[in-house]
C-alpha cells in the first residue's frame, strides 16, 4: 500500500500509536509510551496488523509471586529464624516451642526438620537447643530471605533463577502457600517493512473526519477538512448474522411454494388417535405398520376420544364389509378401543383425513397442504431418524384426474430446483392408483426417490366426505431434499445444533 494512502486511512487510535511503534516491542511498552489504555492500544495494534504494518505474537509466561504465607514471612520473618531467636536465650522442650515462639504446630514441625538438617539446633531427650552454627546463622541474611525479597520486588520467571535461587525455590515449593505461579500473557509485535516506513512518518495533529454527515453537507462545514480514507479490501472480522435454523428455512420455503399455487395450510397436533392416523385412511387394524416396531404409542394418556358417531360408524362399516360401496372391506371385526389409542403421528396424511371430515360440498373444489414433523420408531443411523419432515397435499375436485396430480407435483418440485420428475407405479393402502416420485438431481446427475402420491381410494373418501369424489393426495418426505441442498451426508446432522454448523450453513435460496 502507498504510504501516503496508508496514513490517510489510519484510525485516530492508530495515529496515536504510530509514532511509538519503533520504540516498543510489547503491548505494555506501547501503553506506557503513548498513554493509551490497554483496550485502545490492543485495538490499534490489531487494526495495524490488518494493514500489514506489524505482526502480533503472544507469549505465555509463568512468573513467581509471593503467596499468603510468603507475604507474612517477608514481613514477620521466616518461621525458622523466629524459631532460632526463641532458642537464643534458653533451651526449650519441644512441647513448649509453639507457645514460646507463636508458631503453629505445622510450622514448628517444618522448622525442626530444616534446622536439624543445617546443624543449627540440637535435640536431646525432647529438649531443643541452638548450636554454634545456629547462632552464626542469626547474624546474616539467608538465601531464602533474599529470594523472598527479590520475588516481592519484581516478576521472576522460573527459567531466570540462578542455581542458588533454584535451590531456595525448590525448598519453598515443598512448603504451604509461600510461592505461587501466575500465568502472564505478553503481547509482542514486530514491524514489517511497511511498518518501519510508517513509524518514520510525521503524524501531525491534523483532524481527519470519519463520517460525512447530513449537517456537514447542509452547512458546508465539510470544506477544508481531511477525510479518513477507507480501505474496502482490508481484512475484517467475520460477523455472523441472526437467521432461522436452516431446516426451518427449507420448510418455510416449501410452504410458500404451496401458497403461491393456491393451497391453504392444514395444521394439527402431533399426537393423534389411531382412528385418524390409520382407521380413517382405511388401514386395517392388523396391518404391520401399526406395530410397536413402527409406531410410538402414548403411555399417559393411552387413549383418546373418537369423533362424531356418524363418521365412526361409516369407517367401521368400510373396514368390516365395504359399506355401501362395491368393496368387500377388510372382512374383520373392527375394534373401537384399538382406534382410541394415542400415538405420535406417523405421517401428515392424518391432517388430510381430518380436513376432509370438516368439508361440506359447498367447499369444493378445495386445495390444502401441510409441511410438518412425523415420527416413526426407527433405529437411528446415517439415513434414519425417529422423526422426519413430510410435505402433504390434497385436492378435492369432482373434475380432478391423475394427470392433474402429476402436474401439481411437477410444478412443486420444479420450484424446489428439480425441473425433471418421473413417476413409477407403486402401492399404498389408501390410494389407487399410486405412484412413487423421483426427481432428477441436476448437480449429481442422478434420480432421487422422494416419496409417494396417488388418488384416495373411495373407502377413504366416502366415510369422510359423504361422497366418493376424486381426491388427489401426496406425502413425499422433505428431508432428502434438504440433505441434497445443504450437502449433508448424515441425516443426524439436521438436528445436532452445532453453532459452527448453524453459522456456516448457506441460506436456502431457490
Amino acid at each position: 500500500m502507498d504510504i501516503d494512502k496508508l496514513v490517510e486511512s489510519l484510525h485516530p487510535l492508530e495515529r496515536r500509536a504510530a509514532p511509538f511503534l519503533d520504540k516498543c516491542i510489547t503491548l505494555k511498552d506501547l501503553m506506557h509510551q503513548s498513554g493509551m489504555s490497554e483496550a485502545e492500544a490492543m485495538r490499534a495494534l490489531q487494526w495495524l496488523e490488518n494493514k500489514d504494518v506489524l505482526k502480533i505474537t503472544a507469549e505465555v509466561n509463568e512468573t513467581l509471586q509471593l503467596d499468603v504465607n510468603g507475604k507474612e514471612y517477608l514481613e514477620k520473618g521466616l518461621p525458622e529464624r523466629r524459631f532460632l531467636q526463641g532458642l537464643k536465650q534458653k533451651i526449650l522442650p519441644i512441647g513448649q516451642i509453639t507457645k514460646e515462639t507463636g508458631l503453629s504446630q505445622e510450622e514448628v514441625t517444618v522448622c525442626l526438620g530444616l534446622l536439624k538438617s543445617k546443624a543449627a539446633i540440637d535435640i536431646d531427650k525432647g529438649v531443643v537447643s541452638i548450636t554454634d552454627n545456629g547462632k552464626k546463622a542469626l547474624d546474616k541474611e539467608w538465601l531464602e530471605e533474599s529470594f523472598l525479597k527479590k520475588i516481592s520486588s519484581s516478576k521472576i520467571l522460573p527459567s531466570d533463577l540462578s542455581p542458588e535461587e533454584k535451590f531456595a525455590y525448590d525448598i519453598f515449593r515443598k512448603r504451604k502457600d509461600i510461592i505461587k505461579t501466575d500465568i502472564e500473557k505478553v503481547k509482542r509485535f514486530e514491524l514489517t517493512d511497511l511498518g518501519r516506513q510508517l513509524a518514520k512518518q510525521d503524524m501531525e495533529p491534523r483532524e481527519f473526519v470519519d463520517r460525512l454527515t447530513h449537517d456537514m453537507l447542509k452547512d458546508g462545514s465539510w470544506k477544508g477538512k481531511g477525510f479518513r480514507r477507507y480501505d474496502v479490501n482490508i481484512n475484517v472480522p467475520k460477523i455472523w448474522r441472526g437467521k432461522r435454523h436452516f431446516v426451518n428455512q427449507a420448510t418455510d420455503y416449501a410452504k410458500q411454494v404451496w401458497i403461491e399455487m393456491g393451497f391453504r395450510e392444514m395444521e394439527g397436533p402431533m399426537v393423534n388417535t389411531c382412528f385418524w392416523n390409520f382407521d380413517a385412511l382405511f388401514t386395517a387394524q392388523d396391518h404391520p405398520v401399526r406395530d410397536l416396531q413402527d409406531t410410538f404409542y402414548m403411555k399417559t394418556p393411552a387413549k383418546g376420544g373418537l369423533p362424531d358417531q356418524k363418521i365412526v360408524d361409516k369407517v367401521k362399516a368400510m373396514h368390516e364389509h365395504g359399506g355401501d360401496l362395491e368393496s368387500s372391506g377388510w372382512q374383520y371385526r373392527w375394534d373401537p378401543e384399538t382406534a382410541k389409542r394415542l400415538i405420535l403421528r406417523t405421517h401428515t396424511t392424518v391432517l388430510s383425513a381430518k380436513t376432509l371430515a370438516t368439508l361440506k360440498k359447498a367447499d369444493w373444489p378445495a386445495k390444502f397442504f401441510a409441511v410438518g414433523r412425523c415420527f416413526r420408531n426407527e433405529a437411528i443411523d446415517w439415513s434414519h431418524l425417529f422423526e422426519f419432515n413430510q410435505t402433504e397435499g390434497i385436492v378435492v375436485d369432482p373434475n380432478a384426474n391423475f394427470r392433474h396430480l402429476l402436474g401439481y407435483l411437477k410444478r412443486f418440485f420444479s420450484k424446489l430446483g428439480f425441473p425433471k420428475a418421473r413417476f413409477r407405479p407403486a402401492y399404498f393402502p389408501y390410494t389407487e392408483p399410486s405412484v412413487e416420485i423421483d426427481v432428477f438431481h441436476p448437480v449429481h446427475n442422478k434420480w432421487v426417490e422422494l416419496g409417494g402420491a396417488g388418488i384416495f381410494r373411495p373407502e377413504v373418501v366416502e366415510p369422510l366426505l359423504g361422497e366418493a369424489v376424486p381426491v388427489l393426495a401426496w406425502g413425499p418426505g422433505f428431508d432428502r431434499i434438504m440433505l441434497e441442498y445443504y450437502g449433508i451426508n448424515d441425516i443426524r446432522e439436521l438436528y445436532r445444533n452445532d453453532i459452527s454448523q448453524l453459522r456456516s450453513m448457506k441460506q436456502w435460496i431457490r
